[in-house]
């Protein structure tokens, strides 16, 4: 086996680096909060891993070599793994999540942007606390190792092969020539969605801790709240629009915002995914308001189209937030919602599922399997954009979404032994392989994780972090090809 050691732990050392500076922010909202027995674990934990960091990056420094793509798949998955082990250390040092199953759950949940948790109180926890475990969704929401990439030149890492298997979708578009300038451009549409969202909010009366908890639940596409009934805490229409609205964009591709300033808003409307995209989410809205009002869930217009419009982009963003209990809608409205778990949001933003781009192709796939039945020897490209897409490309969607079937079976297989329904066990593995947050059962919008076995918890967080890393990044580490130095 052919891999670059030394690199990979400098890499490793930067995203420790990354990770330990970006604790900072909990220390400050804990000491503010006069909350000792929280800040003292987060600074000892914050020096360890910015000392452990700098040791490795520095030491690593006079071996570093070209990164291939094998080193990339390894990269990732390590880190991620670290990622939320590194973030679990303080819910289990200030005691607030003492089970290491459990903080080690709410932490890939945080930084895979799930927002599926095990707290059934969240208000009881340490402000410091509370506020970390949203600022994981912020971290993991554009990707640590995106982040990490714009700092790699300083460090003498080129980031390609690593974006390749960090990005949240079929392929990476470049905004720039340089991979850690591309990130860079990134980061900063996101910190601006972060700071006008907050803006937003405070300006419908939230105070800025209130104000910035829900804008990383929400631009992070995670869903954490600081309030066990959510976002129904705010009994605010402003608040559930504003939210609403920033969850739509942030599942928009983040390309598509850089390219707009630079040849126009007609960019949108170029783009096939983002077409498809706002069609599913105001079809889905609009259906399920006119079901809830004829239903006499809702005697409201307004109210109805409010929380239909919320909850379809929850789930449709894969965010997770939820304002209404959906358990109690009738049926056809819950499976208009169990529909759009298997979607998820645009390529390169911060939603997880399938996204929105494979189920275009797939539709492509679909139709051009009935003219081909029709016609045997009709030629039906499969378009994106007016573009035919290349064969290979084709290949990698229909592949990627029949692994992410089987492993719902699977993960709905491993589930059961936990003797739980059926719908639970289903909604568990969509749930988590797609990032979403809550489900259906026991693990509804008012329910959590916490009823599962440790096994079963672990288990989870590993499919958390699969769905985030597009599932092949982490299973191609199980094959024994990737070990073997021959291929």
């Amino acid at each position: 086996m052919s891999l670059n050691i030394q690199s990979i732990f400098r890499i490793i050392g930067a995203v420790l680096l990354v990770i330990g500076i970006c604790m900072l922010p909990s220390v400050f909202v804990s000491m503010r909060c006069d909350e000792p027995s929280v800040y003292m674990p987060f600074i000892w934990t914050m020096v360890s891993a910015l000392l452990i960091g700098a040791i490795l990056t520095k030491a690593c420094k006079s071996h570093m070599k070209q990164l291939k793509v094998r080193d990339g798949f390894l990269i990732v998955t390590l880190c991620w793994l670290i990622a939320g082990a590194l973030g679990a250390v303080p819910f289990v040092a200030t005691g607030s999540i003492p089970n290491l199953a459990d903080a080690f759950f709410e932490s890939c949940s945080g930084f895979s942007t799930t927002g599926s948790s095990i707290l059934s109180d969240v208000e009881s926890l340490p402000k410091g606390i509370v506020f970390w475990r949203s600022f994981t969704h912020w971290i993991g929401g554009m990707g640590i190792l995106i982040f990490a990439i714009a700092l790699m030149p300083s460090l003498g890492i080129s980031g390609q092969n690593i974006a390749v298997s960090e990005t949240p979708g079929p392929s990476l578009d470049k905004v720039s020539p340089k991979m850690s300038d591309t990130a860079k451009i990134l980061y900063v549409i996101y910190f601006l969605f972060t700071v006008l969202e907050t803006i937003l909010l405070m300006l419908g009366g939230l105070n800025l801790y209130d104000a910035l908890v829900q804008t990383f639940g929400t631009v992070g596409t995670g869903g954490f709240s600081n309030y066990n009934d959510g976002i129904s805490h705010f009994n605010s229409t402003y608040v559930t629009v504003v939210i609403t609205a920033f969850m739509v964009l942030c599942g928009i591709n983040f390309n598509l915002f850089y390219f707009s300033v630079k040849r126009g808003i007609r960019v949108f409307w170029q783009d096939s995914e983002f077409k498809l995209y706002l069609l599913v989410f105001g079809t889905s809205s609009i259906f399920m308001t006119m079901v809830l009002l004829l239903g006499k869930t809702y005697s409201s217009f307004p109210a109805a189209l409010t929380d239909s419009a919320f909850q379809s982009a929850s789930i449709l963003t894969t965010t997770g937030f939820a304002s209404p209990d959906y358990e109690t809608w009738p049926t056809i409205c819950q499976i208009v919602l169990l529909m759009l778990m298997f979607m998820g949001g645009c390529s390169s933003s911060t939603s997880g599922g399938i996204k929105i781009v494979r189920i275009y192709v797939l539709l492509q796939l679909i139709r051009r399997g009935i003219a081909t039945r029709l016609h045997p020897n009709v030629i039906e490209n499969i378009t994106l954009n007016d573009k035919k897409m290349p064969s290979d490309t084709v290949s990698a969607i229909a592949s990627h979404m029949f692994l992410y079937f089987v492993l719902v079976f699977a993960g709905a297989f491993v589930i059961s032994f936990e003797n739980l329904d059926l719908l639970t066990c289903f909604s568990s593995a969509i749930t988590c392989l797609g990032n979403i947050g809550p489900g259906f059962g026991i693990i509804g919008p008012t329910e959590n994780f916490a009823s599962l076995s440790d096994f079963s918890k672990v288990f989870l967080s590993i499919y958390m972090i699969a769905g985030r890393l597009e599932l092949f990044t982490l299973f191609i580490l199980l094959t024994p090809r990737f070990w073997n130095a021959n291929h």
